[in-house]
C-alpha cells in the first residue's frame, strides 16, 4: 500500500498535464486570425470609390479678334476702285469710278471673314477676307462688279472729308491704291464730280479754293 501512493500521484499529474495541453491547443485554434487577411485596426473605415472627374466644358468660340486694316483695289473690268476698311467685326467700304458714280457701304465681318455690306439705293457688297486680300462682288446702280482689294499699307487706303464751303455741303471720298494712284469723287450739294488729289501723307486737299483735310476712314 505504501508503493501505490506515489504511482497514483504520478498518474494524476500526467493526466492533469495532458488535459492542460489539450485545453491550450483548442483555445489557440479558435482565436488565431486568417493569415491571408490582416485584421483591421479599430476605427478604420473601408475605402470609398474615387470620385469621377466632372466633364470639362468646351468654351464657346469667341469672335475672331481683328485690329484695324484697310484694303484697296479695282474691279475686274478696271472701271472703278473699291476700298474696304475693317476694324474688329465692322467694315466700311467705298466704291468709286472717279467721275460720277460712288457708294458708301457698311456692315459686319463674320468669324470666317465673310462680309455683307449695304449702302443707299440698294447698293451692296459681298466678299470674303482671306489672308491679305478681300475678294467679292459689289453692286451699284444694279450693276454687279467683281473686285479684288489687297491689303493697303499707309498711305494707301480709304479717306474722306466732309465739310461746308460757302454754304455748300461737300462730301469727298478718296481711294489711294497700293501703286499710288488715286480715285475719288467730291459731291457738292448732291452733285458728284472728280475729286482733286490729296496729299496721302497728310490728307491735305484744296477744294473750291478751301484747304481741307481728308482723314482715314475707320468703322
Amino acid at each position: 500500500m505504501k508503493r501505490s501512493g506515489p504511482l497514483y500521484t504520478l498518474f494524476a499529474g500526467l493526466a492533469l498535464a495532458v488535459f492542460m495541453l489539450s485545453l491550450n491547443a483548442t483555445t489557440g485554434e479558435a482565436g488565431s486570425p486568417y493569415s491571408g487577411a490582416p485584421a483591421a485596426s479599430p476605427g478604420s473605415a473601408s475605402p470609398s470609390p474615387s470620385a469621377k472627374p466632372s466633364p470639362t466644358r468646351t468654351p464657346t468660340p469667341s469672335r475672331t479678334a481683328r485690329g484695324k486694316s484697310s484694303y484697296a483695289g479695282r474691279t475686274d473690268d478696271g472701271s472703278a476702285a473699291v476700298s474696304v476698311s475693317v476694324r474688329g467685326d465692322k467694315a466700311v467700304a467705298y466704291y468709286c469710278d472717279g467721275r460720277t458714280k460712288e457708294s458708301w457701304l457698311k456692315g459686319n465681318v463674320e468669324d470666317d471673314g465673310s462680309m455683307r455690306l449695304s449702302g443707299s439705293h440698294g447698293a451692296k457688297l459681298s466678299g470674303t477676307l482671306a489672308g491679305d486680300r478681300i475678294r467679292g462682288t459689289v453692286t451699284v446702280a444694279d450693276r454687279p462688279s467683281a473686285f479684288t482689294a489687297q491689303h493697303a499699307v499707309k498711305p494707301s487706303g480709304l479717306y474722306r472729308a466732309t465739310t461746308e464751303v460757302r454754304g455748300a455741303k461737300l462730301d469727298g471720298g478718296w481711294i489711294v491704291l497700293p501703286d499710288g494712284r488715286q480715285v475719288g469723287i467730291v459731291t457738292r450739294d448732291g452733285a458728284p464730280g472728280a475729286a482733286p488729289r490729296i496729299d496721302p501723307e497728310t490728307g491735305a486737299v484744296t477744294v473750291d479754293g478751301e484747304q481741307l483735310t481728308a482723314r482715314p476712314v475707320v468703322p
